[in-house]
């Protein structure tokens, strides 16, 4: 016997009572039919509802063949008459997102002659695959008519037309349907084939807002939030951008500009201190010319600060220039020969000796290692390199 579906009668309803027909044991708990359910089974890319019956947990939906099966986290016996409640958290967040995509496809399809080839309702997103290059702008400009049909509040029109009016009729389907069409539309945003649960007015959509748009396959990929999600997705963006905002001690919305012209001045800081570093390292390089083999100690630098100093000091020393760069016991290497010889038995050693890592070729090679000063000093003077 098919099971009667009772969130297609209201969706809003969150309990009910309904009469047990089978309880079988199954892999991942227990597999339950009811005569009807207000439990909505996964399909067409909205998750299934969870929930609780006759007081074991509903931890997935599934239909078969008009027969709709609870998998639960314990039995019910069949017979008995249960109370199912649905997490109502979830179920709301779920139409929310659905109808808020209905919306927005409705829109981008008829103004960008596009086909909605894809859609998933994800615990965290909903992502929904277009067959068209739609331009970030555009996708922005839907969102704004998306959200102005969710704010003119219109009912939403359910309906399940005979052949002949489902001939004549304009609607969204992603693929070829046979037998009972249920149409949902929402007035001057879309009509679509679609099975799943959907709010009664477009405003209990809330909002819509659009995350990304990009390149998928042969059209776009869109990412999008409605409803709780947008406004608890919009909050945390708000609170974050408040604090940048007060660190750099302007309003929340002037921290983009603020942030812009530090990094300008980071930009112009780092080109001072490249410069002054390359006339330091000169002086450096100078000091040690012709001294052959040396090995340099300096405070904490950056990688590629340590190689430009082992570059430098390696064209004026006559030998190979090993400069370590740090404290304690962790110190950022860089070994050059300036005529390209081989090193790499030296580097291997080197790592093995002062637990390093690292490595290169054509007489030059980089890397890190966990060891203090006397002992980096210490395997030189056995290689007998100079300090």
């Amino acid at each position: 016997m098919q099971t009667e579906k009772l969130y297609y009668e209201d969706p809003f309803l969150r309990e009910f009572p309904a009469t047990v027909q089978t309880c079988e044991p199954a892999k991942d708990g227990w597999r339950v039919s009811l005569d009807c359910t207000a439990f909505y089974p996964e399909g067409g890319g909205q998750p299934a509802d969870h929930g609780t019956l006759g007081g074991v947990r509903v931890t997935d939906v599934h239909e078969r063949d008009g027969v709709i099966f609870h998998t639960c986290d314990g039995p019910v016996e069949p017979g008995a008459t249960v109370i199912g409640t649905i997490d109502w958290a979830r179920r709301f967040d779920h139409m929310q997102q659905h109808s808020g995509e209905h919306i927005i496809s409705g829109i981008l399809c008829e103004k960008f002659h596009c086909d909605n080839v894809g859609f998933h309702l994800g615990a965290e997103t909903v992502t929904i695959d277009y067959n068209a290059d739609i331009s970030w702008e555009q996708a922005l400009e839907a969102e704004k008519l998306a959200n102005e049909a969710v704010w003119a509040d219109r009912p939403v029109e359910i309906s399940c037309p005979l052949p002949g009016e489902l001939a004549e009729l304009k609607y969204r389907s992603k693929k070829e349907l046979t037998g009972r069409v249920r149409i949902v539309t929402f007035p001057g945003a879309d009509c679509c084939a679609c099975c799943g649960t959907h709010v009664l007015q477009a405003g209990q959509v809330g909002i819509i807002k659009v995350l990304s748009c990009q390149k998928f396959r042969e059209g776009v990929r869109l990412e999008i939030l409605c409803g709780r999600r947008a406004m608890d997705y919009l909050s945390q963006v708000y609170t974050q951008t408040r604090t940048i905002a007060q660190r750099l001690s302007v309003k929340p919305r002037d921290a983009a500009a603020a942030v812009e012209r530090l990094g300008a001045e980071l930009s112009a800081a780092r080109a001072a201190q490249a410069h002054l570093e390359e006339t330091a390292f000169a002086a450096i390089a100078k000091e040690h010319a012709g001294q052959g083999d040396i090995l340099l100690f300096q405070p904490p630098m950056k990688p590629d600060s340590v190689r430009r100093l082992a570059d430098a000091a390696a064209r004026t020393c006559g030998g190979l220039a090993a400069v370590f760069a740090g404290e304690g016991e962790k110190y950022t290497y860089a070994l050059v020969h300036p005529n390209g010889g081989d090193i790499a038995p030296l580097v291997k050693e080197l790592n093995r000796t002062l637990q390093g890592r690292g490595g290169g070729r054509n007489g030059f090679a980089q890397g890190s290692v966990q060891a203090a000063r006397e002992g980096i000093e210490s395997f030189f003077e056995k290689q007998g390199g100079g300090a």
